[in-house]
């Protein structure tokens, strides 16, 4: 199997639990807009959030990917906003396996903090999907790579 690279340079001198989701079927788009929003927050904190944004109680704030996005009324400090569910799902099992990777290293999960997350485009998985007249038009689907890491604040 090969090697991951992270996006990340340790800084925290081995303090730190890394994990990380590859070829994720999540839209890039979604997964950038809630990896900016969870990143440096304290992990559990940053549970909650996702479970309330997996709830629809909590949007994320959508501040690159934001054309024709409507307006929450709960978000605070910035205006756009959606509740991506599928891309929550997916980067909240992330986020506990970094967790559990931190308590097999021995840090102290209570005083863990997310100090990168980021995710990048995957590949994309080719596919067809039926047109009139014998013809046919692409339909491809995105994945999507994310990175956590963890480190003791």
């Amino acid at each position: 199997m090969a090697k991951i690279k992270y996006a990340y340079q340790d800084e925290y001198d081995g303090k730190t639990a890394k994990a990380a989701g590859r070829a994720l079927k999540i839209s890039p788009k979604h997964s950038v807009e809630i990896c900016n929003a969870i990143r440096g927050m304290y992990l559990d904190e940053a549970k909650e959030f996702l479970e309330d944004v997996i709830q629809m109680r909590q949007p994320v704030p959508f501040r690159r990917h934001n054309k024709k996005v409507g307006h929450k009324r709960s978000l605070k400090g910035w205006p756009t906003g959606r509740y991506p569910v599928k891309a929550s799902k997916k980067i909240f099992e992330v986020l506990i396996n970094a967790e559990a990777n931190a308590e097999y290293k021995g840090l102290d999960t209570e005083n863990l903090k997310i100090v990168h997350a980021s995710s990048h485009r995957g590949y994309v998985i080719k596919g067809w999907t039926a047109r009139a007249f014998g013809r046919a038009s692409p339909f491809n689907t995105p994945t999507t790579h994310v990175q956590i890491v963890l480190g003791e604040a």
